[in-house]
């Protein structure tokens, strides 16, 4: 796991979020801060608004209420499905997202992307004909073109086979060793325990906890000596609370 420099500002600072959709909440006043090189998970059920808090962290909606202390400009998004041309090449689809973001020296830039995400010797490739693994390195590649400080994750590795997964992992914790800032969402929870620094969990739009994994466990209590199981601690914790 990256280290986190805990004493530095924070790489994103989230205020009071909150998002109504008619009479129905979606957010209920969320806040929180990501340091640099954190890696921040987002778990909860169904419904809870984690996609919601993605979509308005990367400026795709706006919050009717709450601040976010960076424009969706530097915030790199990553939606669960892919958003690139499946007929394009690898380095086609990069080429056409560094123009559509106006990246200075786009090729520069391509060039340096394939070499930080593996994929130089996929370039010419299809995407479509890219196994689940490295579509998805393509995917976060096009979140990276113009060098956010903070990447947004949404299901990241929902789609892949256990090894595709943790080769995955292993990118996005060098991404996070490097500085960049990563908030991902995950329905599996293990992910969290193993790839979080902190975890964040929401049910019904409400941020019900903020911190480690660990802490998480501790919360819920447990049987200190038996093995430690952060999914029964996850389920535990959301029906002590009434979810």
């Amino acid at each position: 796991m990256p280290s986190v420099e805990t004493d530095a500002p924070p790489a994103l600072a989230v205020a009071g979020l909150t998002k109504r959709y008619g009479e129905r909440v979606a957010l209920r006043g969320v806040g929180f801060d990501a340091a640099p090189g954190e890696l921040v998970a987002l778990i909860g059920p169904n419904g809870a608004g984690k996609t919601t808090m993605l979509s308005i962290l990367a400026g795709i909606q706006p919050p009717d209420e709450g601040t976010v202390s960076r424009s969706g400009r530097e915030i790199g998004w990553v939606p669960q499905q892919p958003a690139v041309y499946s007929k394009l090449s690898v380095a086609e689809n990069l080429r056409l997202f560094a123009r559509l973001e106006k990246v200075p020296q786009p090729d520069a830039v391509v060039a340096a992307m394939l070499a930080q995400t593996g994929l130089e010797d996929r370039a010419g490739d299809e995407v479509g004909r890219l196994s689940g693994g490295n579509q998805q390195r393509v995917n976060i590649a096009v979140g990276l073109l113009a060098a956010p400080p903070v990447l947004l994750l949404d299901e990241p590795s929902s789609s892949l086979d256990p090894r595709q997964r943790e080769r995955l992992w292993e990118f996005i914790a060098r991404l996070a060793a490097a500085g960049t800032t990563v908030v991902y969402s995950t329905h599996n929870v293990q992910e969290a325990e193993r790839y979080a620094d902190r975890v964040l969990v929401l049910a019904d739009g409400e941020l019900l906890f903020n911190g480690t994994p660990g802490e998480l466990e501790a919360t819920v209590g447990g049987d200190a000596a038996g093995p430690r199981d952060f999914e029964a601690a996850f389920v535990r914790f959301l029906h002590e609370r009434g979810h």
